[in-house]
């Protein structure tokens, strides 16, 4: 069963046509991966997808519900979370800080019960930060929850980013390069993070990434675009032995010269 679909999907910015009639879709408790050369739009399906870009046509459903038109913060409240390929965090608050302010779609105390501090908003902010702190021991990082986020190591700054996205508590998670800038050792863990996200608490993952080796370790079905268009389609061999692939990151031979 999908749990996002992409159905014609068409985007351009003055006259330059980013996004290209693109269908896909991504089945519920899956690992997929949408990969292309650099310049192919994968970001920018990223950003149609949760509702920064506004497409000229085409649907996007997510868990059931059309999704094309609906502002960011109502696509993360229905379930779909994000990093980016630059990190955004918080860098003069904490650790924990940063991971609680994902659950900002989540609370249900109001303006009010934060000044009087009744007694139902002081459970939900225990609650929230119990929850916060669970994720942080999700990925590793725990013992760091009241650093100063700037302080951390870059690799840690990236786990910050991954427990605030997973304290959203997503049906779907959209990881846009998460390995850029990690070492091997730290590449090599993140591949182990997916697929324990995925096989441990249930959650669909769709990533963008350059490095094709963790791709092809972790996809279970993987979309190629170029140009904004989709070129191929299938698990990592197909696409791997994909003669359209090999051009669109490669080049075409140029026939011999008598």
């Amino acid at each position: 069963m999908a749990l996002l679909t992409i159905d014609n999907l068409m985007l351009s910015f003055a006259g330059l046509q980013v996004i290209d009639r693109l269908s896909f879709s991504v089945d519920e408790n899956s690992i997929a991966s949408l990969i292309g050369p650099n310049g192919a739009g994968k970001t920018s399906v990223f950003n149609c997808i949760t509702g920064f870009y506004k497409p000229n046509s085409g649907q996007i459903v997510f868990n059931g519900k059309g999704i094309t038109r609906k502002k960011p913060h109502k696509i993360t409240q229905g379930g779909m979370a994000r990093t980016f390929q630059n990190l955004r965090l918080f860098k003069s608050m904490t650790v924990l800080e940063n991971v609680m302010s994902g659950m900002h779609c989540r609370t249900r105390a109001g303006a009010i019960g934060a000044i009087l501090r009744t007694a139902s908003q002081r459970k939900e902010e225990a609650d929230i930060k119990e929850f916060c702190e669970s994720c942080l021991d999700f990925v590793g990082i725990l013992e760091e929850k009241d650093r100063i986020a700037s302080n951390l190591s870059y690799g840690n700054q990236r786990r910050v980013e991954w427990a605030r996205a997973l304290a959203t508590k997503p049906k779907l998670l959209l990881l846009d390069e998460p390995a850029a800038g990690l070492n091997f050792d730290e590449k090599q863990q993140l591949i182990e993070l997916i697929k324990r996200i995925r096989n441990q608490l249930g959650i669909t993952i769709l990533l963008i990434e350059h490095d094709m080796g963790l791709v092809m370790k972790v996809s279970e079905k993987i979309t190629v675009i170029d140009y904004g268009r989709k070129i191929a389609q299938g698990n990592a061999e197909e696409v791997q032995n994909n003669p359209k692939v090999i051009e669109a990151y490669l080049g075409k031979e140029e026939d011999d010269v008598e």
